[in-house]
Order: C-alpha cells, then sequence, then structure tokens
C-alpha cells in the first residue's frame, strides 16, 4: 500500500503520474486505487469517474492494469467503480 495524496476536505488535486511512480518502480502488473470520502458517503463524485477512465487509459499505454477504483465511506461501506461500469469503458 503507498499512500499518495492526503487531500483536504472535500478536495484532493491528483496528476496520474504520481499513482503509477510506485508500479513503475515495483514493477507491478496491476494495482488497485482506493481513496475515502470524508463524508462517509462513498457515491462516486463526476471527479472520481473523470480520473478514473484517465487511470485506466494510463495504465493501458504503460502495460499497468487497473483492476479498480474504490471509494471508502464510513462504517464499512465502499463502492467499486468497475462494478458500476464507471470510467471502466
Amino acid at each position: 500500500i503507498h499512500a499518495v495524496y492526503k487531500g483536504s476536505l472535500n478536495t484532493s488535486v491528483v496528476r496520474v503520474a504520481e499513482l503509477f511512480r510506485a508500479a513503475i518502480e515495483a514493477p507491478a502488473a496491476a494495482v488497485i486505487i482506493a481513496h475515502n470520502h470524508p463524508s462517509g458517503d462513498p457515491s462516486p463524485s463526476p471527479e472520481d469517474v473523470r480520473v478514473t477512465r484517465q487511470l485506466v487509459k494510463a495504465g493501458k499505454l504503460l502495460d499497468i492494469e487497473v483492476l479498480d477504483h474504490v471509494v471508502i465511506g464510513q462504517g464499512g461501506q465502499f463502492v467499486s467503480l468497475k462494478e458500476r461500469g464507471l470510467g471502466f469503458d
């Protein structure tokens, strides 16, 4: 597990290249991206879906599969963007 970003209460600026750095150095064949929503609601935002699309596209170029992007909420709740078909077109 590699912590890459620590956002504020309601936002985080994500640079796709930074998310793949540890995977490239490992070298890893695949990654799972996860982040939490401090609000406790794990519903993916439009920005979460947009970043997921960018990650999947970059992963294909790097030959590192993005297995899932998981949003974690409170009380053990989570949402898999892959299961919902969001950003994995």
